[in-house]
């Protein structure tokens, strides 16, 4: 089955896709900053205006619609602004394409954050869109770490089948397959080795970026415990190095009162 993709940001939903047995035709990034990554992955001439400029005709026939919206809108690490913000506005960019191609299914993933009461209303309307573009939908709330990935993250799944095909998607019932960091990572226990002054690369290092921060950390960071010990799963991989959790080998930090925490001595 062929698949047009849109915000494929790295390729990663394109790559689970094609491991799945799909093929790729089409693929949309706007952000500069990602594009070398998905064009090194992917064999593929990838699409990258903003979805606002691309008209319906510009995609191939397909058989499915995949895509992640910009989850900043949503996410509570950010403002939480959600359909109030124009990144979270293009949810209805997605749903234009959709309504026009008609393919079977889609699919679209974004952060646990869209779940928050104060974006109630505006996932209604989300939800009542797919619905009336002529599709069965089912909304489900995933973590990985039940599907064997060693790292605690949640995410909400839109899936809608075509009304016509006469069914609707269930989300397959995870194995409760668990991994630990030291199931995952476990050869990298004593091999980390310090940052240089001003974080700079230790050339001492066996493997890439595995090192540790000597500096000083923000108050923001010192405000809860960023310890996943070998016997835990991972906190979710964030996207900015403030929020980066520690190496498992460091004990967890002490609670000292509310939003501070410290190391221990």
């Amino acid at each position: 089955m062929k698949i047009a993709s849109f915000f494929a940001g790295a390729g990663g939903l394109d790559l689970g896709f094609k491991q799945a047995g799909f093929e790729v035709i089409f693929a949309n990034e706007y952000d500069q900053t990602i594009w070398q990554t998905y064009e090194a992955n992917h064999r593929l001439n990838l699409d990258k205006r903003d979805i606002r400029e691309i008209q319906p005709s510009d995609v191939p026939n397909c058989d499915g619609i995949i895509g992640g919206p910009p989850c900043q809108s949503w996410s509570e690490a950010g403002a939480l602004l959600g359909i109030k913000d124009s990144r979270g506005q293009l949810f209805f960019d997605y749903i234009r394409i959709l309504n026009e191609k008609k393919p079977k299914f889609f699919l679209v993933e974004n952060v646990v954050g869209m779940l928050a009461e104060r974006h109630a209303e505006a996932v209604d309307t989300i939800k009542h869109l797919f619905e009336t573009a002529g599709y069965n939908l089912t909304v489900t709330l995933v973590n990985v770490a039940d599907y064997g990935i060693p790292q605690d993250r949640k995410r909400v799944f839109y899936i809608g089948i075509r009304k016509d095909l006469g069914f609707s998607f269930q989300f397959p019932k995870p194995p409760n397959k668990y991994m630990n960091l030291e199931q995952a990572i476990g050869d990298l226990k004593k091999t980390a080795v310090p940052a240089l002054p001003k974080n700079k690369t230790n050339p001492k290092i066996k493997f890439s970026n595995h090192e540790y921060f000597v500096g000083g950390f923000s108050t923001i960071f010192m405000s809860r415990n960023r310890v996943r010990q070998w016997n835990e799963q991972g906190f979710t991989v964030q996207a900015t190095g403030r929020q980066t959790q520690l190496h498992p080998q460091a004990p967890k930090m002490v609670f000292i009162e509310q939003n501070k925490r410290e190391f221990v001595k």
